[in-house]
């Protein structure tokens, strides 16, 4: 391990050469030239002089709030003869474990391509770019023919591949409690019991106030709620990120939730931001992937199935059909455990020379995919803006939410966080769900890989997400997983079978997220 001051030596250094290539040093560089010529600038107090002219200028806020989402995004540094695989994933058995997953998500879409002899990607005649350009916002009057595609893999098969999970240096037959072989998660990670959990979360405790309740114990709704927007729009006009994360702590008012979220991601939508967005869709219009397929048969299968979502369906394949060109996306595999998937130029098989990221983003999108973009479409009617804020969510969340890690916002954690919490919580439901063969992870599996969307509420879905960027962290997902078996264990105890018990749990529309999580808590 390093110590402290090296540590900090080493994130600082990162942090400088990542934003050397960014286009806010650029600006910076150029404001700090032009200010040169205002009389206010002293060349005797040169150095002071312009820092404060970047200071009243809004420029060192925005520098702070740049610093502020790299600090989030990157991986805190290893030790430094460690390989860049540790950066990654630290266990050797995730990371194989991974690659292994990865090589069947790939052998599932070559062997499609190859059923159906459709390529893997190809230009589109003039013909069918002009007709794509004139329907670019009604993609969902379109009625292809999807029959013959199928999702490359749906939850369930993933969940297996975790069950399938072992740690090959742990020894089954030492230390481990009769509770440990319960659950289907059988390796050992370390996540948080209650008490933990109590002190990581001060702010969902009873005697804090929050939006998404109805009656607080000390301080009338109204009171607690203008009081809080009057806050909110302070947080909102100071452009402060590490203030905006804190303050969504305790929920974000409807009116200001979009800008909030956009600063605590630092989702711009400047000039550039638009014009990056216009070249993602010159090349959606340009060149046709086989997994844009795969992105309409999931929004069909999907969101167009939803009550909440079905009127997105023209934003949704917009944003996911940039999104799969995204090569900016590529970033974040530096610190995710997993590996973009490549493909060899036609005739060129197996020549390393001739492989390219494919697709272009890295991301094979799975059944579900398309709901980590559907409840943001509520807030922001921006492509450009929803694409932002929508790419910012992926690369510091979604994408732990797919890939096997030992982060503790993965979700091989989350799986353990859940069955631990209601062993400990609810050890007869538990065990009785487990004896009839409804293993509560089979049913929660669903709710947990796509963040409960598609299954509770938007508004009260919202009210989640808040709080998963509030604490930077998935964690809260599983937790509210658990709350809900909580919720509805009278009635589970009574189930005989794992249909059953499906179909007491199979509506959420109706269950309020903040009570739940304050009493699983704290009550």
């Amino acid at each position: 391990m390093m110590d402290e001051g090296t540590e900090l030596s080493v994130t600082i250094a990162q942090i400088v050469q990542r934003l050397k290539g960014a286009h806010l040093h650029s600006q910076l560089e150029k404001q700090a030239r032009e200010c040169l010529h205002r009389p206010e600038i002293k060349l005797e107090s040169l150095k002071e002089d312009v820092r404060n002219f970047l200071r009243s200028s809004g420029w060192e806020r925005k520098l702070q709030n740049a610093v502020y989402r790299e600090l989030h995004i990157l991986p805190p540094p290893g030790h430094p003869a460690a390989p860049p695989e540790h950066t990654k994933e630290p266990l050797a058995y995730m990371r194989k474990a991974q690659a292994s997953w990865e090589k069947r998500i790939l052998k599932s879409l070559n062997s499609m391509c190859t059923e159906l002899g459709v390529p893997l990607a190809r230009k589109r005649p003039i013909s069918e770019q002009k007709e794509l350009t004139n329907k670019w916002n009604e993609m969902g009057t379109d009625e292809p023919d999807l029959s013959k595609f199928r999702p490359v893999y749906a939850p369930k098969d993933f969940l297996e591949v975790l069950i399938s999970l072992r740690n090959p240096n742990h020894d089954c037959r030492e230390g481990l409690t009769a509770r440990s072989h319960w659950g289907l998660i059988q390796i050992s990670l370390n996540v948080r019991d209650i008490p933990q959990m109590r002190e990581a979360y001060p702010e969902l405790s009873l005697t804090c106030c929050q939006l998404g309740i109805d009656d607080h114990a000390h301080i009338p709704p109204d009171l607690f709620e203008s009081e809080h927007i009057r806050i909110g729009k302070k947080v909102v006009s100071e452009q402060d990120s590490a203030a905006a994360q804190q303050y969504s702590r305790q929920g974000c008012p409807t009116g200001l939730r979009a800008q909030l979220w956009a600063l605590i991601l630092n989702a711009t939508n400047e000039p550039e931001d638009i014009m990056h967005y216009e070249q993602l869709k010159a090349a959606v219009i340009h060149h046709d992937l086989l997994v844009d397929n795969l992105i309409y048969k999931d929004v069909k299968l999907t969101a167009s199935n939803d009550d909440y979502y079905f009127v997105f369906e023209d934003f949704l394949y917009q944003v996911l059909l940039c999104f799969s060109r995204d090569t900016a996306v590529l970033e974040h595999f530096s610190y995710n455990s997993a590996t973009p998937p490549k493909s060899y130029i036609q005739g060129k098989t197996g020549a390393e020379e001739f492989a390219v990221v494919y697709p272009p983003n890295g991301v094979i999108p799975f059944h579900g995919f398309s709901m980590y973009v559907a409840p943001l479409c509520f807030l922001y009617n921006e492509p450009s803006k929803l694409y932002s804020v929508f790419r910012e969510m992926y690369v510091r969340y979604f994408f732990r939410l797919h890939s096997i890690s030992s982060s503790p916002s993965g979700i091989v954690s989350l799986c353990l966080q859940f069955e631990r919490l209601l062993q400990s919580h609810l050890p007869q439901l538990f065990y009785h769900l487990q004896k009839i063969g409804a293993q509560p992870l089979r049913i929660a599996f669903k709710w947990m890989v796509r963040a409960f969307s598609g299954y509770l509420s938007t508004d009260q879905l919202l009210l989640l997400w808040d709080r998963v960027l509030g604490y930077d962290s998935l964690e809260i997902v599983a937790v509210l997983a658990a709350a809900v078996f909580a919720f509805r264990a009278e009635n589970l105890m009574e189930v005989t079978s794992l249909a059953s018990a499906e179909a007491v749990l199979a509506d959420l529309s109706t269950l309020k997220v903040m009570p739940l999580l304050q009493i699983f808590l704290f009550a």
